[in-house]
């Protein structure tokens, strides 16, 4: 876990940081509303996080999707050789062969598997994945389609220090899901969410739009990326549609800005939040993981609707609202269940104030290390 330790061995080791830098990275991540339990690649533990290597990139995603995909199949009583459509998003890395045909390959799926590999789509390619489903289904009766959405962080990991760019460090964490998606008529009475309505918009026809969320180089060939969101005013009462909001962990910002927009309560906002301080920024999975804290917390019952709200670089923004259509009891397997009882913490106040505050008081001539 990205403990407060572990994030100091990290600022210690990158070489390009001076007290500046310690003290922006001090006031981003107080800020951040992230605590100290996230998780990360395994090249920040091994200290290779600024020379990964391409293998170093696959075991990373290997990793979650092995893991999520044995508990799927093992939790539905579905195998792999029934699946008739596979949808793999990862915004920021692809190898040939692809992703998906990995987990095929891991799996033994079947030969006319129809298969799609999504990358470059940003944290909103969770639901786009389900759109591609959900259309594939419309031409293909009686089927079974699965969704494997991650985000790779291996290759990258910034290790400059252009202030507009290492904020990924502190709000991107290692995360993923999959879900199980069928139009078999047969199995209504066993589906825990029925989609009612999916919808996508993409403004990248605006310049502003278009260069809000950006990968790029900085000045010493670093890569990383950077982000400038603008939040609109609220169109509609989305609250007279939906009791239940999954929105994106991109940060607390982005929570406080779509909560204001939507005219959210605290309560609407709390799955969001909690989702943030346990997991940080998984990217296009973080929504499953905040409908996992609404399971894990029995907010759901049987005719609720639960709305879906993504966002990610192009710009695009895309919703969609599911109901609830069985009663939902105790769950195992759960990603909540060995922590739930403790959310919402008595209090969000970071540890990282508590233990590098001190830095606030520093200048050039007292200044030592960290």
């Amino acid at each position: 876990m990205l403990g407060t330790q572990l994030c100091r061995d990290l600022m210690k080791r990158t070489k390009n940081l001076g007290l500046d830098e310690f003290k922006f990275l001090l006031k981003a991540v107080v800020n951040s509303g992230i605590g100290e339990q996230t998780y990360g690649p395994r090249v920040v533990f091994s200290g290779k996080e600024s020379h990964p290597s391409l293998v170093d990139s696959i075991v990373e995603v290997e990793e979650f999707f092995l893991d999520c995909l044995h508990k799927l199949f093992q939790k539905s009583g579905v195998s792999p050789s029934q699946i008739d459509i596979l949808v793999v998003n990862i915004s920021m890395f692809s190898t040939s062969p692809s992703l998906a045909s990995i987990i095929i390959n891991k799996f033994k799926m079947r030969e006319d598997i129809r298969v799609f590999n999504l990358s470059g789509m940003g944290c909103s390619a969770s639901l786009i994945s389900v759109d591609v489903v959900r259309r594939m289904f419309k031409s293909h009766m009686n089927s079974y389609g699965i969704v494997v959405t991650s985000e790779s962080l291996t290759s990258n990991w910034y290790s400059g220090n252009d202030r507009s760019m290492i904020l990924s460090n502190c709000l991107f964490r290692s995360g993923g899901a999959a879900i199980l998606l069928t139009n078999k008529r047969s199995l209504k009475n066993k589906a825990m969410l029925k989609l009612k309505c999916l919808v996508r918009t993409h403004h990248g026809a605006q310049d502003e739009s278009y260069g809000c969320c950006y990968q790029k180089e900085d000045d010493k060939g670093n890569l990383a990326s950077s982000s400038k969101p603008r939040w609109p005013k609220p169109m509609a009462n989305f609250k007279t549609g939906a009791e239940h909001f999954c929105l994106h962990t991109g940060g607390k910002a982005v929570i406080d800005g779509v909560g204001k927009s939507l005219n959210l309560t605290e309560h609407d906002l709390e799955p969001a939040r909690m989702t943030l301080h346990r997991f940080g920024n998984t990217s296009a999975s973080s929504l499953w993981y905040v409908l996992g804290y609404m399971e894990a917390k029995k907010r759901l019952k049987k005719g609720d609707k639960v709305l879906m709200i993504s966002f990610g670089a192009g710009f695009k923004c895309n919703s969609c609202l599911w109901e609830v259509v069985t009663e939902l009891g105790e769950k195992k397997g759960n990603v909540w269940e060995d922590c739930i009882n403790g959310y919402p913490p008595v209090s969000l106040a970071n540890p990282f104030l508590e233990s590098f505050g001190w830095i606030q008081n520093e200048d050039a001539t007292t200044f030592k290390s960290l």
